[in-house]
């Protein structure tokens, strides 16, 4: 797919599609409650639909209904705790390393035998960080090809509680350890190096489970009482990532984005955006996120809104949200590092984007855990903006990029990996010349209608 620098700036407004962190918990915590659970606003991308196809393998009923810039319908019958059938073939999550991890968390405390797999990516990712802990549970849990990676055979027995030190700050290896702690003989409980995000503990709490959290500590308490909910899915900052930095690095560009999720552990990016001297109000907030323990908000909520801005966001469960103003803006370096990492781990591809623009050097730091993503994302991303022109040194554990510098087009390999494609045509708006991003399609696992949206905002 070829790209072109941005001939004017970006104009106009997009609904985010669903957060893709939320629909997957919803679909997992509503196939485990009973009763009925109604979501709205779900991601329906190639992740999702993998969780979905996983669950209606062991006899949870699903329905879904597309409707499209809305996102989808999804109503999900479920049959409590105890209620999933022994599925009759492989549980094959495709690409999504969320469904892979969090349902053998699930598996391991069934009464039934199962086999996890995906795609070349999922089964070069790194599931010894789940066996392990999960093994001291009780778990049988085996890499089939013995490199402790996925296709996974789990043995569904009966869990012992731990409390597990996580050597990484990762929401898929907590919430794989809370998801089992369900279905444990005692309390389970997870702390780990720095906060990774919440939604398995805000939303098991919202269905009706006893979790509490103190610090980097999150405990479950077994055999909870589930009920199904209605779930309204904020739009998914991650995907938003991508026009608040577009909309930044382009001059003269104003953009408001429509019910995003703002969660303090997932809001970095703008945190981030904030120090380098970007320029982002909230609008008609939802929700009453802690900013005092994960940073704080950019602009003033409820500054220049107006009529047209009118009416509350809708917020998840326990879910802050907000619409986003974003105006372009002189961008300067900063420093990324420790505990920010966490919560804008998937959004560092195009925060090296937005230092690439900015006057001065940023320096990342601590985000090895980029290494064992999708792709490579630290090689990738220092190895695609050098080919643009960009004064990038990759690190040990980051990147340091020297901003100012004027990018050229250029040959851009996504690796397949959907945030990289994504990232590289925001770097498009910017270079001179045309950028050609190979298998630019692998954003229909995120953001199926993502360049239509890009393109919206450039008319």
């Amino acid at each position: 797919m070829i790209f072109s620098k941005a001939s004017k700036p970006l104009r106009g407004e997009l609904q985010i599609p669903g957060d893709k962190s939320i629909s997957h918990r919803a679909v997992m915590l509503g196939a485990l409650s009973d009763g009925v659970t109604e979501v709205t606003n779900f991601l329906p991308g190639a992740d999702c639909l993998s969780t979905i196809g996983c669950f209606r393998k062991m006899g949870i009923d699903i329905e879904l209904t597309e409707k499209g810039s809305a996102g989808a319908d999804v109503v999900i019958r479920g049959k409590g705790l105890h209620g999933l059938s022994a599925p009759d073939s492989v549980l094959d999550c495709g690409n999504s390393g969320t469904t892979t991890r969090l349902l053998a968390g699930i598996l391991s405390g069934q009464a039934f035998s199962s086999v996890l797999t995906g795609d070349d990516s999922i089964r070069k990712r790194p599931m010894g960080r789940i066996i392990t802990p999960l093994s001291s549970m009780g778990a049988s849990i085996e890499s089939i090809p013995g490199n402790g990676c996925a296709p996974l055979q789990i043995e569904g027995r009966p869990l012992h509680g731990i409390h597990y030190t996580s050597p990484v700050a990762s929401a898929q290896v907590k919430s794989a350890i809370l998801l089992a702690g369900l279905y444990a003989d005692s309390p389970t409980s997870v702390t780990e190096p720095n906060l990774s995000r919440n939604h398995t503990e805000l939303m098991l709490r919202y269905f009706g489970g006893n979790v509490s959290s103190s610090g980097n500590t999150a405990e479950v308490l077994p055999e909870p009482s589930l009920t199904g909910r209605a779930i309204a899915v904020p739009g998914d900052i991650s995907s938003a990532a991508f026009f608040i930095a577009a909309a930044s690095i382009v001059p003269g560009s104003e953009v408001l984005l429509k019910n995003v999720g703002i969660n303090p552990t997932r809001s970095g990016i703008l945190d981030v955006l904030r120090a380098m001297g970007g320029r982002v109000e909230y609008l008609n907030a939802a929700g009453t996120p802690d900013h005092t323990s994960a940073g704080s908000p950019v602009g003033t909520p409820g500054s220049d809104s107006d009529a047209s801005h009118a009416g509350k966001c809708a917020a998840g469960p326990g879910e802050p949200a907000a619409d986003l103003l974003i105006r372009s803006a002189d961008l300067s370096g900063t420093v990324i590092e420790g505990s920010m990492i966490p919560r804008l781990i998937d959004e560092i591809p195009v925060i090296a984007v937005l230092a690439s623009a900015a006057q001065g050097t940023t320096v990342i730091r601590n985000a090895e855990e980029l290494k064992v993503k999708e792709s490579n994302r630290l090689e990738i991303i220092v190895n695609s903006l050098r080919s643009m022109g960009a004064d990038i040194e990759g690190t040990a554990d980051g990147m340091i990029i020297r901003g100012g510098r004027l990018l050229r087009g250029a040959v851009i390999d996504s690796h397949l990996d959907h945030r990289i494609a994504m990232s590289f045509a925001v770097a498009s708006l910017i270079a001179d010349g045309e950028t050609e991003i190979l298998r630019a399609d692998c954003t229909e696992i995120s953001y199926p209608e993502f360049y239509r949206d890009l393109g919206q905002l450039l008319r």
